[in-house]
């Protein structure tokens, strides 16, 4: 469509709104055009409506009879129609119109000929340049809607999921850690939401990037000395997913490409092919502990690449990188000039033998966008409280970056104002206790299920040092009648009642994952039915030891 064209398709959409509910029920109303003095040799013309459009007008200071009023405003550059009432009983309608200019432009004839159509209850023919071709319904979805899929929803929905009847369903695959009712949040996490509630200042719109107050707080909590942090650097945001998505969507354009982990969390690449951005996925080595590949990375690169994805502690691998392993990836990043989004909602969420270490904190001038959020460390997924921090010492996000998100903000004006009047609280006052409680829990569940794991015959587990998973390797070659990671998992409930994720959920065959939140005897339980399993299908096709592989502390 042309400019043209479309600016009329808006003039027309725009007529409609304004004037079907004020005129529909009261004719009689004065018309008076202006501006056809080039057409006309006179300045204005008056008449009655709603019999003006298609009768010729009585022009004053002349009885002679002119073309319709329709073919004057068609030949008249600049046209204005202005109404008045002659009925009294509606002042506002009447106020509305006496002062009001409904349009002027040259596209004003063909609006003329709607309204009176509005007026009139009878049909308009729109011109060549509007008809509709539609001879019948036809809705259907946008492309973006077609291009969005979800890996895990696509292979969970197809799976046969039919547990055995005579074994409670144990699922090891959802990573909420609610689920079971184990895991509360912390006392003062309560009476901070409770105290935001009863203050009751907290029940409006708040600014779409968060209140300042709240931006001050993460911005403290998370501020150190080797990258600093004021409220302008942080957007609160609805959950971390709506962080991811935010960042994503500032840093790539359509027909980009931006580089995210495998195995990895899935959501990274149902945003971005949403949003018509390609995604190349870089290799994490389960032999050094899920590192990135980083020559196999470096290789994906290429002008069109817009990022760099990094999730550390990681979801599915529950690994957790090294501080000399993150220097080499921003080594990566900054020879080509790449920005990095930081994953880093496990961030402090990983066991005693290992560190986290916020990537932020070691980059001298690569640029990074760091989603985080209450979800897994404070336990309270479903009050979808996130944030961005925006960590950008060299000024190369410029503004930008930071106007683009502020933009993309907006489009749905924030997460919940009651978490947010909560969360100075909630970050302050939360217990060491809690927080220490939490991983050491996680911990214990994560050792016994390595440990009983490594004793199945054809398993290799992968050992965690943080986050909530675990990743268990499945030689398929000694279980020849299953023909994939799905296939073993969707035999694994049928038999055992045990529902693990297959790893092709997260762009790794041969593996499946486990969370290690549930309360410990039911973890022990589903060790034991995974062994039960395996021991009944395991078929050797060679006798060979199989090496732990555990966390590069």
């Amino acid at each position: 469509m042309d400019k043209l064209s479309a600016q009329r398709e808006i003039n027309i959409h725009n007529l409609i709104a304004t004037t079907a509910t004020w005129l529909q029920d009261n004719k009689g109303w004065d018309l008076t055009i202006q501006g056809l003095s080039n057409v006309t040799g006179e300045s204005e013309a008056r008449g009655r409506w709603p019999d003006t459009a298609h009768q010729p007008i009585q022009w004053p200071n002349s009885p002679t009879r002119r073309p319709p009023a329709a073919q004057l405003l068609e030949a008249s550059a600049h046209p204005t129609l202005h109404f008045t009432s002659s009925r009294q009983q509606n002042p506002d309608i009447f106020q509305t119109f006496s002062q009001r200019q409904l349009f002027s432009s040259e596209m004003a004839s063909e609006n003329f000929l709607i309204l009176d159509s509005i007026l009139n209850g009878s049909t308009f023919t729109y011109s060549e340049r509007l008809k509709s071709k539609r001879t019948k319904w036809n809705v259907r979805a946008s492309e973006m809607s077609k291009r969005t899929f979800n890996p895990i929803r696509a292979i969970v929905d197809n799976m046969r999921i039919e547990p055995n009847p005579d074994k409670a369903m144990i699922s090891l695959s959802i990573g909420d850690p609610t689920v079971f009712g184990n895991l509360p949040t912390d006392d003062k996490v309560l009476q901070a939401m409770k105290n935001a509630v009863d203050s009751g200042r907290f029940n409006g719109y708040a600014s779409s990037i968060g209140y300042q107050s709240s931006r001050d707080a993460v911005a403290n909590f998370y501020s150190c000395p080797e990258s600093p942090l004021e409220a302008k650097d942080v957007i609160l945001t609805s959950g971390c997913s709506q962080a991811i998505e935010l960042a994503i969507s500032v840093l790539a354009n359509p027909g980009q490409n931006i580089l995210i982990p495998r195995p990895g969390f899935s959501l990274y690449k149902t945003l971005a092919v949403s949003l018509g951005i390609e995604v190349k996925h870089y290799n994490l080595l389960p032999e050094r502990s899920w590192e990135i590949d980083l020559k196999q990375m470096e290789a994906l690169i290429d002008d069109e690449t817009a990022c760099i994805v990094v999730n550390n502690p990681s979801n599915p691998c529950g690994s957790v990188f090294s501080k000399s392993h993150l220097q080499k990836i921003l080594t990566v990043a900054a020879r080509n000039y790449l920005p990095i989004l930081a994953d880093e909602i496990y961030g402090d969420m990983v066991f005693p033998e290992c560190k986290f270490i916020a990537l932020s904190s070691l980059s001298s001038s690569v640029p990074i966008l760091s989603c985080g959020g209450l979800a897994k460390r404070w336990l309270v997924p479903g009050w979808r409280m996130g944030w961005i921090l925006i960590h950008d010492r060299n000024n190369i996000f410029s503004r930008e970056i930071r106007a683009g998100l502020v933009s993309l903000s907006q489009r749905i004006l924030g997460p919940c104002t009651i978490v947010q009047g909560a969360l100075e609280n909630i970050l302050n006052k939360t217990t060491e206790e809690f927080y220490d409680g939490t991983i050491s829990f996680l911990k214990s569940n994560a050792d016994l299920c390595f440990d009983a794991l490594s004793l199945v015959p054809g398993l290799q587990p992968v050992r965690p040092c943080g986050a909530m998973y675990l990743m268990v390797g499945i030689d398929l070659d000694d279980f020849p009648e299953f023909e994939s990671d799905i296939d073993f998992t969707e035999r694994l409930i049928a038999e055992q009642s045990v529902f693990c994720l297959p790893a092709t959920c997260f762009e790794y065959p041969n593996y499946f994952r486990v969370v290690v939140t549930v309360p410990e005897d039911l973890m022990l339980e589903a060790c034991n039915r995974i062994r039960n399993f395996c021991e009944e299908h395991f078929q050797p096709q060679e006798n060979c030891p199989t090496p732990d592989i555990e966390c590069d502390k």
